[in-house]
């Protein structure tokens, strides 16, 4: 996955101990045979519309060797079925819109692309600004 977003790949004992010590509510499905497929990292989230619970797909990553083998249609099926099984009533993710080939795949599903919705990110200096205005919560 790092390779594939041009980022380079932690030592392989701090990705063990990222997966050991994941925060609690992470959850990873995981595709894969002998070898990993590929996976779904996500959360549940709460609340949405109605008060009601869903689950937030952090990310959806397919191995370049099995693209366009139906492992990814299959790892969002998966999550529709634990999303529906728990009695949740929606999954939530984020998608690059300079991508027509993601695009295109996540149609597939009959989600909807809200355009009213702005994705943030809080990071690096802004995220320590915030926190150092932190008061007692």
């Amino acid at each position: 996955m790092q390779a594939h977003y041009n980022v380079p790949c932690p030592p392989r004992a701090e990705i063990l101990r990222g997966l050991r010590d994941m925060p609690d509510g992470t959850e990873i499905l995981v595709a894969g045979t002998d070898e990993l497929v590929g996976f779904a990292a996500f959360s549940s989230i709460y609340p949405g519309p109605g008060l009601q619970s869903g689950l937030f797909l952090k990310e959806l990553f397919v191995s370049k060797a099995h693209r366009s083998s139906g492992a990814g249609t299959s790892l969002m099926q998966a999550l529709a079925k634990l999303a529906l099984e728990r009695g949740y009533k929606r999954v939530d993710w984020t998608a690059d819109r300079n991508n027509p080939k993601v695009l295109a795949f996540y149609n597939g599903f009959n989600a909807s692309a809200l355009q009213d919705k702005l994705f943030y990110r809080m990071d690096g200096d802004a995220l320590a600004a915030a926190a150092a205005k932190a008061g007692n919560v």
